[in-house]
């Protein structure tokens, strides 16, 4: 027994040694490890943060889905326009713009089956043509977008409606001067097709703000002076402090990532100078606005309507106004009765 009990104690005696060695190495792997991830930290990090960091705004801000789910664009008959054909057009290279093109009520049966070219044949049938320019968020298929094209449709004119660049299915990112290009983009090519017919843009909202931009680059540029617009819900940044970047909606967002990155629309400027442009205007103008629209108050409407008459005068320049109670709001006016005789009025007086 004692032979054994010496033997055991000084086999452990030889053991401890190892293990401490075993251990020591196992602390310094552990220390350059720590120190090479380390190492790799403090290189990555202002790697990412500074040369990544554009990269990293393109894959996680632009990479977005688009709303509404579950909406096919191009097949306009799925909102009930049965005499309307999608196409696509080319505002610059790399953009490319989804439009719907409605033919006036009383074609609609000839154009049932109809391809591209016979509706671009009929825009030089002398019927006047509407360039729709719509508003902030949302796509051409908005309900109360789909409701003016047929008005204006059941009023014998065509109506062509675009989705901006980053709207709906149109490429590209939403710029104030990138929105301005897809709207003489669509002009131009408006009147390539329909010879001596009237064009006259249609803006609500953000639109307003479209429209006055390029009926002015129009003036600078060529000299010409759009037939007529229509300004729904025109809005005077100058006046209107909006709650937040008119195009922040195209950008995906997540809590606190902008104490990292900055905001992708940070410089995205927006101006839309309502007011500048009004001033040097020439077309005949008819403004369009709800008593109760909380989006844009009345006010600032009303404003623009001054400004507009003072540079120009009472016969060229409408303000029609439209009850409270009616509770038509931002988007409704395309639902008063009365909106179809204001329409074919301002049409005829061009």
């Amino acid at each position: 027994m004692r032979q054994r009990t010496t033997k055991d104690v000084s086999t452990s005696a030889h053991k401890t040694p190892k293990v401490k060695r075993n251990h020591d190495e196992t602390q310094a792997r552990w220390k350059k490890s720590s120190l090479f991830a380390l190492i790799v930290i403090l290189v990555l990090v202002p790697f990412i943060l500074i040369v990544a960091q554009e990269l990293f705004q393109h894959l996680v801000y632009k990479y977005r889905i688009k709303v509404p789910l579950f909406v096919d664009l191009s097949t306009p008959i799925d909102f009930s326009l049965n005499h309307t054909i999608n196409m696509y057009l080319t505002s610059e290279e790399g953009i490319s713009l989804g439009v719907w093109h409605t033919v006036p009520e009383s074609k609609w049966r000839e154009a049932q089956g109809k391809d591209i070219e016979w509706y671009q044949s009929t825009l030089n049938d002398g019927s006047p043509v509407f360039i729709y320019l719509h508003g902030n968020t949302g796509t051409r298929a908005a309900t109360h977008r789909v409701g003016v094209a047929k008005l204006l449709s059941a009023l014998g004119y065509h109506v062509l409606v675009p989705d901006y660049r980053g709207f709906g299915d149109s490429s590209g990112e939403p710029t104030e001067a990138g929105l301005t290009t897809d709207a003489l983009h669509v002009y131009n090519w408006v009147k390539e097709h329909s010879g001596s017919s009237l064009v006259v843009f249609w803006g609500h909202s953000l639109g307003t703000g479209v429209s006055t931009n390029t009926a002015v680059k129009l003036v600078e540029q060529a000299g010409i002076v759009l037939d007529g617009v229509i300004l729904e819900g025109a809005f005077n940044l100058g006046k209107e402090k909006l709650p937040g970047h008119v195009f922040s909606w195209y950008y995906w967002k997540f809590p606190g990532l902008t104490y990292l990155f900055p905001e992708p629309w940070a410089e995205n400027k927006v101006v839309f100078p309502s007011k500048e442009n009004l001033r040097r205007m020439k077309s005949p103008l008819l403004f369009l606005h709800a008593e109760d629209d909380p989006v844009v108050l009345i006010q600032s409407a009303q404003e623009l309507y001054e400004v507009a008459v003072s540079t120009q005068n009472v016969e060229q320049v409408k303000f029609v106004s439209f009850e409270g109670s009616l509770g038509y709001v931002h988007n409704g006016l395309y639902r008063d009765p009365r909106l179809p005789d204001i329409i074919k009025k301002f049409v005829l007086s061009l």
